[in-house]
């Protein structure tokens, strides 16, 4: 969108010049009104893009409020064009959202963001009316992050109502929110939200910087953003957490890491990310922290398995055989006596297979997924056992790894441990246990270079915090964690203070 000529004071000029630059769209609403009495009235258009505002607020407290003004003013002239349009916007329209615009590109956008336009014969200004409206997804329950205890709530694909959930639960003054538009063409609109007070200047000043640089036609969902801004694009890992919990977007603000919300997607993006928070779900702060601290041990410990089981299984089987109990190795041999592939072919063929029938569930009409699911996991492993082609403790195996890699809270962080499956397996396939702890390391190493807006990703193990313990692994009760995040929370590190008890 092109073009900041200024409005011009003629009323069939502009609306000319808007349906112009719109390409004469048939749902351009424009609605013409005239008030007063024939020779000394004044002419309106209002102009709307069908579906993307509430018409029926329109008629009510635009339209209707116009009318009866005019009906109000009997016999007097209108002359003074000036301060009629001053007295419309502050005391005849019934809205919220009002303010005089003097340009086309101004006017053009508030047609495309949802607003209404309010034109006057004779006026080289126009006011813009916020009215969004439409058909709107509701809020429901989370898809991808649910909970058996928390809320129910997910964001929807508008900003403003993803806006308005955070602010029912951090009910704050300081907690502030920018908007900006990103997308030459798209015009999406992006706000940041952190609490004042809390959050990290150097690192919101950064925040600020990446999305100012961002240059380009579209933005259509928190993906893009996602990788403008990332510190590393070339990397597995993901460093950028992107929720569809309000709840968990408002514990990220108190801790003083920084929000994105983006128009027109349910998922908000959280910076700085850290590795252990990909392993942390909302549920953990809602039950009791033995509970946690028991369920956060087992995502590492599902972390192991979806990661190195094949890998270490392939090794094992090829180059380390002496490492297996006498009697485990020969039902072992017996199973793979009639398999023709080696460990580390076979494991690719299972691993590859499952992560097909796993794509083809997410792609298929949900009303054949399940049957797809059924038929891929039961018939076919059934058949490939039965026929020679797998033995079963690769089926086995490869079952337990697929199921370990569902326990990762954050799908994002599950993604990048299935890639480097493969990786490993064949490191263990080349040169068995070396192969693994090379691996190993290098991978350490990888992680340990990542940062997150100038954040260290592995904090804080590496480096090493020892005050940031308590929320790491172990999750310790809300009493004891009287302090935020060294690394997020500098300005305002106390979040809880203890008050002595009345004596009895």
């Amino acid at each position: 969108m092109t073009g900041s000529a200024n409005l011009e004071s003629s009323l069939k000029a502009n609306v000319a010049s808007i349906q112009e630059r719109t390409g004469n769209s048939d749902d351009l609403v424009v609605r013409d009104i005239g008030i007063g009495t024939e020779g000394a009235g004044i002419d309106f258009a209002i102009l709307y893009f069908e579906g993307l505002t509430e018409e029926k607020s329109i008629n009510q407290f635009i339209i209707e409020p116009l009318l009866n003004f005019g009906a109000t003013r009997g016999e007097h002239p209108l002359t003074d064009v000036h301060m009629l349009m001053d007295r419309l916007r502050k005391s005849v329209f019934a809205v919220g959202q009002i303010e005089a615009i003097n340009d086309l590109a101004a006017a053009l956008d508030a047609l495309m963001s949802g607003g209404v336009l309010v034109l006057c014969d004779g006026y080289a200004q126009g006011l813009r009316i916020s009215m969004a409206g439409g058909e709107q997804r509701a809020v429901t329950e989370p898809t991808n992050q649910s909970v058996i205890r928390g809320p129910k709530e997910s964001f929807t694909e508008n900003i403003r109502v993803n806006s308005a959930l955070i602010r029912r639960i951090i009910k704050v003054p300081n907690l502030v929110l920018h908007n900006r538009k990103l997308g030459k063409e798209t015009r999406t609109n992006v706000s940041i939200m952190y609490i004042q007070g809390i959050v990290d200047p150097t690192a919101l000043s950064e925040v600020g910087k990446r999305l100012g640089s961002i240059d380009t036609d579209a933005i259509l969902e928190s993906g893009y953003i996602e990788e403008f801004i990332q510190d590393e694009p070339y990397t597995i890992f993901p460093t950028v957490l992107n929720t569809e919990r309000p709840d968990t977007v408002a514990a990220a603000l108190l801790e003083g890491r920084i929000a994105i919300l983006i128009d027109g997607t349910p998922h908000v993006l959280l910076v700085p990310a850290l590795f252990v928070q990909f392993f942390q779900a909302s549920e953990d702060y809602y039950q009791r922290a033995d509970i946690s601290t028991l369920l956060r041990a087992l995502r590492y410990f599902g972390l192991f398995i979806a990661t190195l089981v094949p890998a270490l299984y392939v090794a094992i089987t090829t180059y380390h055989q002496e490492m297996i109990p006498t009697q485990l190795l020969i039902s072992l041999a017996a199973q793979r006596e009639g398999v023709p592939f080696p460990a580390f072919v076979e494991a690719i063929i299972m691993e590859a297979t499952y992560e097909i029938l796993r794509e083809a569930g997410v792609r298929m009409p949900r009303a054949v997924g399940q049957a797809v699911s059924i038929v891929g996991t039961l018939v076919i492993g059934q058949a490939a056992v039965e026929a020679g082609i797998i033995s079963a403790s690769m089926i086995i195996v490869v079952s337990i790894t697929a199921i370990s890699s569902y326990i990762i809270p954050v799908f994002d962080m599950s993604i990048a441990v299935r890639i480097t499956r493969f990786l490993f397996m064949g490191l263990a396939a080349a040169f068995g246990m070396f192969g693994i702890f090379v691996g190993m390391c290098a991978m350490l190493l990888h992680l340990s270079s990542l940062r997150s807006f100038g954040v260290p990703y592995m904090a804080p193990v590496g480096p090493f915090v020892l005050s940031d313990q308590k929320d790491v692994i172990l999750r310790v009760p809300h009493r004891s964690m009287k302090t935020r995040p060294s690394l997020f929370g500098k300005l305002n590190p106390i979040r809880t203070r203890r008050k002595d008890r009345d004596q009895p």
